[in-house]
């Protein structure tokens, strides 16, 4: 086992569970773990990153930020899977749609993540690589999403590695039935791959790239909390 704690999280080993449902935003790991947690305790403080594991209907979990970009996730995500014993992680955020079926407060299920990123070069593949999730979580969420009650569709979502993209390209990724841009769940698909473990990413539509609505930073730091229901309900 690699030495623990990392350059990146404070915590030893044992003090992350090995399911891991992670969010962007260091405040929303914050708030997942007022509002959802039993007797949350915080591990990780490095870089103002939070993580806090405690219990979840009496099962063991835990909660992170993980920044914003592909570089940022793909750091934290590789040493919770290769130093800390994590089998799974669940990345919940925002996103943009481009579908019209999906609008603010609907929820995109990644079964797939397309991206402009050179991520897979390292792996120095022959040819094209397909980031995918694992497809009992894909499974389970989508039949939460029944139970709930929520709006949601499954399928391709692009990770893009900007955000002010000098010359966007969105209607080339429509026309191939994409359903939302972010900016994270690639890296995070190829890391659990690379590591034989498990991910999903479950994001809520925070913004609509082809209509224009478009939430507040404080809307989607604490009200979007379908795409958490659906998470927790996998643990």
């Amino acid at each position: 086992m690699a030495t623990t704690p990392t350059p990146h999280i404070g915590a030893k080993f044992g003090e992350i569970a090995e399911t891991v449902i992670m969010a962007g935003d260091p405040l929303r790991a914050k708030f997942m773990a007022e509002k959802f947690l039993e007797n949350p305790v915080q591990f990780n403080q490095v870089r103002s990153m939070l993580g806090f594991t405690g219990t979840y209907k009496g099962k063991r979990v835990s909660v992170m930020g993980h920044g914003m970009g592909m570089p940022s996730i793909g750091i934290y995500t590789y040493e919770l899977y290769n130093f800390y014993g994590v089998k799974t992680i669940i990345r919940v955020g925002s996103a943009g749609s481009i579908n019209m079926d999906l609008h603010i407060g609907d929820i995109a299920i990644a079964m797939g993540a397309c991206t402009n990123s050179n991520y897979v070069h390292q792996y120095e593949l022959p040819g094209t690589y397909a980031p995918i999730a694992d497809f009992s979580l894909v499974r389970a969420a989508a039949e939460a999403c029944e139970r709930f009650g929520y709006n949601y569709k499954v399928g391709n979502v692009f990770s893009s590695d900007t955000f002010y993209s000098d010359n966007p390209q969105n209607d080339k990724w429509i026309k191939m039935g994409v359903l939302a841009v972010e900016m994270e769940i690639a890296a995070l698909y190829m890391n659990a791959a690379r590591s034989g473990n498990k991910a999903l990413g479950i994001c809520t539509i925070s913004d609509h790239i082809l209509t224009g609505e478009a939430t507040t930073a404080e809307e989607r730091q604490t009200t979007f909390t379908h795409m958490m229901d659906v998470a927790f309900s996998l643990i």
